[in-house]
């Protein structure tokens, strides 16, 4: 097991084969009364919790206008996601350390891999975190008018980012309980739609199969570009492995069980809402799980309760990609490739790295606000969408380097064939990503990326100074 702790400055000369974790000692940073192991619950909370934003409660209706071919997208898109599952639980079992991709990189391929896993993972999360905060705001709305004014709307985003982190600097056993009661109450409202909505389900409020008028691959291809990004969160235990118990087993069970657990919500949620809400309503729909409550049980207050879901869900959501956004810096400083203090620890949390992240995340929402424009905001969003694909091809990667180089130490020989089809499949899967993402998105990621490119050779060259 990784034990976090004191940076260390590794030999100058670049390494020929992967070198093994490292154990360090914390005596300080890792222990007492506020920090605390996840066990698998936690653990499965966190991938269910991270996946599950506040997306869900608009995806019914954004892809309405394909008609129901879109339940084909998204068994495709499961498959694929349950598979990148499959692959970060395997390389938990071999590196059972917080970082996830940035650790199953830099062990496959080198320092430059892993600090583009961790470079690029670090964007997504804080950009992330800012886009999430925004959107929240409209669901707050509903409950509190604060969109009346620009700036009650931007303290309101600021608040929602903020109370996360404050339970992220409170230690991780705060995380832990914060995390695993949003996830149970933004579920009761969902699965409440989602199986209840089923003794209300009229088969005319289908509307056709393929309403886009194309072939049925075609609509499947198209409606895939609004549904790839649903999933993004499966590597959450896997980049908190150093905080689960029993990692090696406990992590990959919990991405498959979280990853198979939000699939299940995201198909038969929206299975439900099709069958309670008619199609040429559902199609100009901005609530629909709203309607679909309405639809059910008569009346309106279905707005003010789907409302109050979804800022239970983001709320929770913040809180745990709070914690991500600071444990893969974390893991990198230790290895010198980001700046020390990201290393310090304190109750099990990175609190510089949080205090960092949700810094840079309230520039960009006041930015936002300040600017009076969405479409710059919207384009970073995007942007995120292909960063957070350049972590998951590495780690892919780097499956698919150890089950080709055939090393009995990390590869399962009876297992070759499944883990093989398994990590050819999630290859693909994060290759649809990227193209998901559009041209625009991935040449200003492209940019990000080569940015850190600057920041990488400033940490290599001080690493080979003299101590």
């Amino acid at each position: 097991m990784h034990v976090p702790g004191t940076v260390t400055q590794p030999a100058p000369a670049p390494r020929e084969t992967p070198a093994a974790p490292t154990t360090r000692h914390d005596p300080t940073g890792d222990t007492g009364k506020h920090a605390r192991r996840f066990g698998l619950p936690v653990a499965t909370a966190l991938v269910m919790g991270n996946i599950i934003g506040g997306g869900i409660f608009v995806l019914p209706a954004s892809v309405a206008p394909y008609g129901t071919v879109s339940l084909v997208a998204f068994g495709v898109l499961t498959v694929g996601a349950i598979a990148l599952a499959l692959v970060f639980g395997r390389l938990a079992e071999r590196h059972p350390r917080t970082g996830g991709p940035y650790v199953y990189a830099r062990e496959a391929f080198g320092d430059f891999a892993g600090f583009l896993a961790a470079w690029a993972y670090w964007i997504t999360t804080w950009v992330s975190n800012a886009a999430l905060a925004v959107a929240a705001v409209g669901y707050l709305d509903v409950l509190v008018p604060v969109n009346g004014h620009r700036w009650t709307a931007c303290l309101a985003a600021l608040g929602l980012q903020w109370l996360p982190a404050l339970a992220n600097f409170a230690g991780t056993r705060y995380v832990g309980a914060v995390q695993l009661v949003s996830t149970v109450l933004k579920f009761v409202p969902l699965l409440l739609v989602a199986v209840g909505g089923l003794f209300f389900f009229r088969s005319d409020n289908l509307g056709p199969f393929d309403a886009h008028g194309g072939s049925a691959i075609s609509a499947v291809s198209a409606c895939a570009a609004l549904l790839l990004f649903s999933y993004l969160g499966v590597e959450s235990a896997a980049v908190s492995a150093g905080e689960v118990r029993n990692a090696r087993r406990n992590v990959g069970r919990a991405t498959v069980i979280g990853t198979a657990g939000a699939a299940f919500v995201y198909l038969l949620g929206t299975l439900s809402v099709f069958g309670t809400v008619a199609h040429d309503r559902l199609v100009k729909s901005s609530a629909p799980f709203s309607d679909a409550v309405n639809a059910m049980f008569g009346g309106s207050w279905g707005g003010w309760a789907v409302a109050l879901a979804a800022l239970v869900s983001m709320t929770g959501c913040l809180n745990g990609w709070t914690l991500l956004s600071a444990q893969t810096p974390y893991a990198a400083a230790q290895d010198g490739l980001f700046p020390a203090a990201f290393a310090r620890r304190r109750r099990g949390v990175p609190t510089v790295g949080v205090g960092v992240t949700v810094v840079l995340a309230s520039l960009l929402t006041v930015y936002n606000y300040m600017s009076g424009s969405a479409k710059v905001f919207e384009i970073l969003v995007l942007v995120t969408t292909f960063t957070a694909t350049v972590p998951y091809l590495l780690a892919t990667a780097a499956q698919i380097f150890h089950l080709v180089s055939g090393r009995r130490e990390l590869v399962d020989r009876a297992r070759l064939v499944r883990d093989g089809v398994v990590a050819a499949v999630a290859a693909a899967f994060s290759m649809w990503l990227v193209a998901g993402a559009g041209y625009a998105a991935v040449y200003q990621g492209v940019l990000f990326l080569f940015a850190g490119v600057v920041v990488y050779a400033v940490f290599a060259a001080r690493r080979q100074q003299p101590a």
